[in-house]
């Protein structure tokens, strides 16, 4: 009696150990769907940006309009746009809007509000680290990257890429934040990779509203991008070329800035005519 109660025991000792053990090598897998890092190669910031952002997709927080644009990253009750009817309830919702959520994901990554603005101002940040185009599609991207749509002028939506074709967005008022695939087609603008460390490079700020900077050092040039309000710039050289009278200052020395592709009168960056310590442009 007492062997066969030993024996019983033993079995059921070692049957207790065949259903203990896969559960404790194996993690359980991702819902189809699901929202994380799905690729490699992300940096330790980018992953904690997308822990961040997946965490409120996951919590089903709601997209809000103007959601997110508080004095300090994190959710905030948003408001009507006069554009969108189902943005009607949006002052009853505690939420994020796309740029809002990308703000506050980044802002817990890098422990400061390095991407506070709009979907513009946070594509072109002077903290690029690489900056990719609509043309170059998903193959150089890595998790953690920002998707951008619009056009130069008006970026009017940003998303955070999660990898294999995957991105979490607060995409439009009625829906919670969301796991997406990649629109490639349409206005797919281009994408950027962030910087959560030092800036490099002269950086300045300019001044005034609704300065528009140019594909050429003319105040006749195409257009591509006008600061809303005083922005922080990264100059890459400057250049003297057409005299510019504006606001009573005249000028003949022009900025290029990288982040843009474009130029900018140095009448309105903060400093000396000629900006020091910012190398002349060899073309």
């Amino acid at each position: 009696m007492l062997r066969r109660t030993g024996i019983i025991g033993t079995l059921i000792g070692l049957l207790a150990l065949v259903l203990w053990a896969p559960s404790a090598v194996a993690a359980p897998a991702a819902p189809a769907g699901g929202c994380g890092v799905l690729a490699p190669g992300a940096s330790a910031a980018a992953q904690s940006a997308i822990a961040a952002a997946c965490a409120q997709a996951d919590a089903g927080t709601w997209y809000t309009w103007g959601g997110g644009h508080g004095a300090q990253p994190g959710a905030t009750y948003g408001q009507v746009d006069p554009t969108d009817p189902a943005s009607n309830q949006d002052p009853e919702r505690l939420g994020f809007d796309c740029s809002g959520l990308v703000r506050y994901a980044y802002a817990q990554a890098a422990g400061s509000d390095i991407l506070n603005g709009d979907a513009s101002r946070q594509y072109y940040t002077t903290r690029a680290a690489a900056r990719f185009t609509a043309a170059q599609g998903l193959a150089p991207l890595l998790p953690g990257d920002l998707l951008a749509y619009g056009n130069s002028a008006d970026l009017h939506h940003i998303a955070i890429y999660l990898g294999a074709g995957k991105m979490v967005e607060a995409k439009q008022s009625g829906t919670h934040l969301m796991v997406s695939d990649v629109r490639l087609g349409g206005d797919y603008f281009g994408a950027v990779r962030v910087n959560t460390g030092a800036v490099t490079g002269h950086v300045f700020r300019t001044w005034g509203t609704g300065v528009w900077t140019k594909t050429a050092p003319s105040v006749s040039a195409t257009r591509v991008y006008a600061f809303p309000g005083p922005t922080s710039i990264r100059v890459e050289c400057q250049k003297h070329a057409e005299t510019v009278t504006s606001d009573g200052y005249t000028n003949d020395a022009w900025a290029y800035l990288p982040d843009y592709k474009a130029w900018m009168t140095n009448i309105y960056i903060q400093g000396p005519a000629w900006l020091d310590g910012v190398p002349t442009c060899t073309t």
